[in-house]
């Protein structure tokens, strides 16, 4: 492994770039969802800050992302430098595993000797840095033959998170932030996740997996082989064959793979066998899971208001309000006397709620599809 501010040998990202935020409408939408947005004014999309992040590790020629074919000319209108053999595209959503395993399995072909991250593509992690340092440290364990996850420091007792326990330290060179991870937990009660955090045990699953190629093809060989057997051919005709005999395959061979989230495909019946280890990350990590969580994350841009804007501040005006406004419908909102609101104007749909029941939106989408709204979701 080399050093600090250098790429890692062998070392190949892959970026799953899935899902439609419905907990973000109505800005986050099937054919737009929040990956493809800048959600903090930092003039930077998700999926291109995530992009910033692992260049520095692993090179662009090394960097593969995995979407579904309605994002293909957006994410390489945002990511002009990735490589076209390098964006992997899903007729219909198959979860983490087939996105992931399909990436090794094509990493595996051109570099046997291949390390693979899988970091999602709309995640928050203000320090790259730090970031960076636990990647290295979970390169370097991976290489030993563990897949490892990046644990996230709890920073309170949420139940909207899934949780990791940590066992004993491992004693691996470059790596001191290491441990044998002994269980995962999905996202628990509140009276748990408050036990959780009194032992000091438990990090929260972030959802950030390493491991060499073959040893992660190998577990899924193990528990899912029909998978496995499938993921392999579609790398093959990916790799191997012209576009449209290619296409032929993923047409035969998509529909037919297991829909199932990695965490459960390996992470929870190789932790049991002992084969997971966790990096502890050391840095501030945020899924942006809903508008309650964003209003926390929206810096006020030195404005000194309480409410937090997300697009052209001059299309706001405020006065004894708290909370977040994304102004994206080319018209002013103006918001009196309203404690933690969260008001999203878009072309063609508002949305009013507040930061407490910020969860419910899903409950708008659900309504809405539900009503045949399909030109809304």
């Amino acid at each position: 492994m080399r050093t600090s501010g250098e790429t890692l040998d062998h070392f190949w990202a892959v970026v799953p770039a899935g899902g439609s935020g419905t907990r973000l409408w109505p800005l986050s939408r099937a054919g737009a969802p929040k990956f493809l947005h800048d959600l903090t004014s930092s003039g930077r999309t998700l999926v291109q800050s995530t992009w910033d992040r692992l260049v520095p590790l692993a090179t662009p020629q090394r960097l593969l992302l995995v979407t579904g074919e309605v994002h293909a000319r957006a994410v390489g209108d945002q990511l002009p430098q990735l490589e076209r053999g390098n964006l992997l595209l899903e007729p219909s959503p198959r979860d983490s595993m087939a996105a992931i395993g399909l990436a090794a399995a094509v990493v595996h072909r051109r570099d046997p000797e291949a390390v693979v991250g899988s970091f999602a593509a709309d995640h928050l992690i203000p320090d790259a840095r730090a970031f960076g340092g636990a990647v290295r440290q979970a390169v370097a364990v991976a290489q030993q033959g563990s897949v490892v996850t990046i644990g996230i420091e709890p920073t309170s007792p949420s139940t909207g998170f899934g949780y990791i326990r940590t066992g004993d330290a491992m004693d691996v060179e470059g790596a001191p932030d290491a441990f044998r991870a002994t269980g995962f937990t999905e996202k628990p009660d509140s009276a748990t996740a408050q036990q959780y955090l009194a032992t000091g045990d438990y990090r929260w699953n972030a959802g950030m997996f390493v491991s060499r190629a073959d040893v992660l093809l190998g577990h899924l060989e193990a528990q899912l082989p029909q998978l496995h057997a499938g993921l392999l051919e579609l790398a093959e005709a990916h790799e191997d064959l012209p576009a449209h005999k290619a296409a032929d395959v993923v047409e035969r061979v998509w529909p037919t793979l297991t829909k199932i989230a990695i965490d459960h495909a390996i992470a929870e019946p190789v932790a049991a066998a002992g084969g997971v280890a966790v990096v502890r990350g050391r840095f501030s990590w945020d899924d942006v899971g809903d508008w309650d969580a964003l209003a926390s994350l929206v810096p006020d841009l030195g404005t000194g208001s309480a409410v937090r804007v997300i697009g052209d501040l001059e299309h706001v005006v405020t006065q004894d309000s708290t909370g977040v406004v994304v102004p994206r419908g080319n018209r002013t909102v103006a918001v009196i006397g309203l404690d933690d609101v969260v008001v999203v104007d878009t072309d063609d749909a508002v949305l009013v709620t507040t930061r407490s029941r910020a969860q419910e939106v899903k409950q708008v989408v659900e309504a809405l599809r539900a009503k045949g709204r399909a030109d809304l979701l």
